[in-house]
């Protein structure tokens, strides 16, 4: 029920292009890429915890000035 979009990126195609891919890995680390309705980047995370990212996502969002559902 999120309202916003998840990518998975098994190939690490995505991670590439937006330069957070681990080397020549298969796969990239986790990242999280906040992109505003306008299509620009406005953060990109490489320092996620899993333990707090629920917390972190909604705080980054917050401090990004996007709106609440």
């Amino acid at each position: 029920e999120l309202d916003y979009s998840i990518l998975s990126d098994p190939d690490a195609s995505v991670a590439k292009a937006y330069g957070v891919a681990k080397g020549d890995r298969k796969m990239s680390g986790r990242a999280t890429i906040y992109i505003g309705k306008d299509g620009k980047i406005l953060f990109i995370d490489t320092a996620v915890k899993p333990a707090t990212h629920g917390a972190d996502i909604a705080a980054k969002l917050k401090e990004l000035g996007v709106d609440k559902k």
